[in-house]
């Protein structure tokens, strides 16, 4: 497997997806990835810490340029928990827990890259469902994550190495029923 490969489709998915969005500065973004899969491999199998850091590296290429903060998923062994900067656990006001993800143990090698990677690293239990939109690589599950309603995005590629991608965004829920008027950039 190409590592530089993986790390420009994690790019452009990404690109992609803060465009379908419109993201903008300050919106929060969620990934949840299986190394594993990217490699065609079962989830939690074959876990991976060099493809998690073009991964990651290709994430932070798009997003810090843009000022859209991170939240990166840790695995099911940490029930989901969530790495963030501090920054962005004081912003949305969430509760820090101690947990240092492992790559093979607990967290996964994203989890894991993201934890040494990020400025002030913090891993929190829950986002409260606040990501504006993210992406899943290789059916991690990070629907819980995102404002409801969550809507799928199609972008141009559906696989990341030999992981499936499925990427998402929000948008504001419906009110008001058959008379009520809905401002179609919004929608």
């Amino acid at each position: 497997m190409n590592l530089d490969t993986i790390q420009k489709q994690v790019e452009q998915a990404v690109d992609e997806v803060c465009d379908a969005a419109h993201l903008h500065e300050g919106q929060l973004f969620v990934v949840g990835c299986s190394s594993s899969e990217v490699l065609g491999e079962m989830i939690g199998t074959h876990t991976n810490v060099d493809v998690a850091k073009v991964i990651y590296e290709g994430i932070v290429h798009v997003l810090e340029p843009r000022k859209i903060d991170l939240a990166v998923q840790c695995c099911e062994h940490l029930n989901r928990a969530l790495v963030v900067n501090e920054s962005v656990m004081k912003k949305y006001n969430l509760e820090q827990v101690n947990a240092i993800p492992q790559p093979n143990h607990a967290g996964g090698a994203l989890g894991t890259v993201a934890y040494e990677e990020m400025k002030d690293a913090v891993v929190v239990e829950d986002i409260h469902a606040q990501a504006d939109a993210g992406i899943d690589i290789g059916s991690t599950l990070i629907g819980m994550h995102i404002h409801p309603v969550v809507v799928p995005l199609r972008i141009s590629f559906d696989t990341i190495g030999q992981a499936r991608l499925t990427c998402a965004r929000r948008r504001p829920k419906y009110v008001g029923g058959a008379r009520a008027i809905y401002d179609q950039n919004l929608m």
